[in-house]
């Protein structure tokens, strides 16, 4: 784990256990502020540790998290963490993680009931003790017994590219049932967020039990866990997934929560689930600024001597802006946010929302495989897919010869490929075919091919696919002689990381941007789901730093192609306009920039 990693651990502890301690709540968010800042960076802080000055140069950083992080540096160790660690059981971090359990209510179960672990919150909801707490009855222990057994046995978050069909599904569902006007999903998935925990689906219904009912008799649902006026919540099998290409089983599955709200409040309650929290929070501290108050059914006035003991809608109050989100951020002097950016991470400082990339914008794949290594396409589907796509541009890159397990091509064999491609060029049109490569690099840096073969090639994606655990500094020694080789023009999947599965390389990013902006070559976001690679925050440092980018889905099947919207999303989580996306360019834009390696 990198000095980074090591300190976001620690932040995001301290934030928690100074909350479940009753802590001020500036103290519990400067702390989780800074375990996100420093999550989002793509230096070492080690580097700078000592120098307080520059570390309080990073927004997000105070004095006092300096110090911390100055400490940490020196010592291995942050005197802070450990005496909350001495003071705070270390299983109470898990029982915060329950469903429908925040931070007062484990806060009283520990003091009131000794519950220190998830065996202690079973032992509480066993003996009926816990029914003796403030909003405990019942109905919401029954809930909490079944979310404990859904931790226990739902494993870990999904992937995007595992969320998003199903939730589409969904909508698609309660769109077409009568009296449902309006259903769209919400929440991290909207967000685009790499793993989603559950997914949120709003509606707006003529017919609101002909809505829950239709909602809680899906195929798949294996439990229904409410079913209220506003909201209904059930447990969704994931069976009949392909779960071989994830990691799961058929045993998995997701809690889908349903809310029913009003139409007049529709751009209010979809900011609201969407989130992020934390953009939130900073929504309503600037309405509060002005005067109004800001929650799930609009923007409202604060009229003097309005004490809160009661919502606005309750009362009456006509909102100022609750239709659409388009209304609400231009009632608090905003430019429109769109949801992937949402993090609270500068984006309401914008003055003007910059145009992000779209899946429309794309016009080139530069990453591709067919039967000739490890993909499932000939050398022809692969061709006629991406014209299906009306893409302009594909670029064949089979394996290298250091990919065995893949079929790697040697140069004999990528020479005769490109007799294929030559012979194929000549009959077919609308597209343009490239003759490439995804080139191994090497332990030390070195590629699979000498210069003079490299030389031959249309496109090169020099991609890591062994020796993944490197630390840090060689990792990054290795990637920056990968990028100055003159050949090559695309990073591909840089850290070589699995989504949930394998951490991969952790270079020093900033590195390795600044690099590849000095030699022109592209660092790729691989649109598949379980890779996400450049994950969105080095997106952003790239996209401030001017880097290139292409979006590659990284084809082995005709499916693979539907992965671009995975990219894009991840693109528009990294702020990427569709300037800086090489796939975005005319063809004649893109094959000057390819031959410009060349020259």
């Amino acid at each position: 784990m990198s000095f980074n990693d090591e300190l976001v651990k620690r932040f995001e502890q301290m934030a928690q256990m100074l909350e479940l301690t009753g802590a001020n709540p500036f103290r519990v968010n400067a702390h989780a502020r800074a375990a996100r800042t420093i999550d989002e960076l793509t230096s070492d802080l080690r580097e700078i540790a000592g120098d307080a000055k520059a570390l309080i140069a990073i927004p997000g950083i105070g004095k006092g998290i300096a110090e911390k992080i100055a400490e940490f540096a020196d010592t291995g160790k942050i005197g802070e963490h450990l005496d909350l660690l001495a003071e705070v059981p270390a299983g109470l971090l898990r029982v915060l993680e329950v469903p429908g359990l925040g931070p007062k209510k484990v806060a009283l179960l520990w003091k009131d009931l000794g519950v220190e672990d998830i065996d202690g919150l079973k032992r509480v909801i066993a003996d009926d003790s816990i029914l003796g707490l403030p909003r405990m009855g019942k109905k919401t222990v029954e809930n909490l017994s079944a979310s404990i057994a859904f931790m226990e046995s739902s494993g870990e978050r999904l992937h995007l590219g595992i969320a998003a069909p199903i939730a589409e599904a969904i909508v698609e569902r309660m769109g077409s049932v009568r009296g449902v006007t309006r259903a769209a999903f919400a929440g991290s998935l909207r967000r685009g967020r790499e793993t989603i925990g559950d997914i949120d689906v709003l509606v707006c219904t003529t017919d609101p039990d002909g809505a829950r009912e239709a909602f809680t008799s899906m195929d798949g649902v294996t439990e229904v866990l409410a079913r209220g006026e506003s909201k209904s919540s059930v447990r969704l099998s994931l069976e009949g997934i392909d779960h071989a290409r994830w990691g799961g089983d058929g045993s998995s599955q997701v809690q889908v929560d349903l809310r029913i709200v009003p139409e007049g409040s529709w751009g209010a309650a979809l900011m609201y689930f969407s989130g992020s929290k934390e953009h939130n929070v900073r929504l309503r501290e600037r309405a509060q600024k002005q005067g109004l108050t800001l929650n799930e059914y609009g923007l409202y006035p604060v009229a003097e001597g309005d004490d809160g003991d009661e919502p606005p809608q309750k009362r009456g109050v006509k909102a100022k802006a609750a239709k659409t989100e388009e209304d609400i951020y231009a009632a608090l002097g905003l430019a429109w946010v769109p949801p992937e950016i949402r993090e609270d991470r500068g984006e309401l400082e914008l003055e003007q929302t910059p145009r992000l990339i779209e899946v429309g914008d794309i016009r080139a794949e530069l990453h591709a495989h067919t039967t000739a290594s490890d993909g499932s396409m000939s050398l022809e589907e692969l061709v006629a897919e991406a014209k299906a796509r009306k893409l302009h541009t594909i670029a064949v890159t089979d394996h290298s010869k250091s990919s065995a397990q893949a079929g790697g091509l040697d140069e004999k064999r990528l020479r005769a490929q490109r007799e294929q491609i030559e012979a194929l060029r000549e009959t077919t049109k609308g597209i343009e075919i490239l003759y490439g490569c995804e080139v191994d690099i090497l332990g030390d840096g070195s590629l699979d091919f000498d210069d003079d073969f490299l030389a031959e090639l249309d496109v090169v994606v020099a991609s890591p696919h062994v020796a993944l655990s490197q630390e840090p500094t060689k990792a990054t020694a290795r990637l920056l002689k990968a990028i100055e080789n003159p050949c090559v023009h695309v990073l591909g999947h840089p850290t070589g990381r699995l989504i949930n599965r394998r951490q991969g390389l952790e270079p020093a990013m900033d590195e390795i941007i600044a690099a590849a902006v000095e030699h022109d070559v592209a660092l790729e976001i691989n649109a598949h789901w379980m890779r996400l690679d450049l994950r969105d925050t080095h997106v952003r440092a790239a996209v401030a730093a001017g880097a290139k980018i292409a979006i590659d889905c990284d084809d082995h099947a005709p499916r693979d192609f539907d992965n671009l919207v995975y990219g894009v999303l991840t693109g528009r989580r990294g702020w990427l306009t569709p300037e800086l996306c090489v796939n975005t360019w005319t063809k004649s834009r893109l094959h000057k920039w390819l031959r410009s390696k060349r020259a």
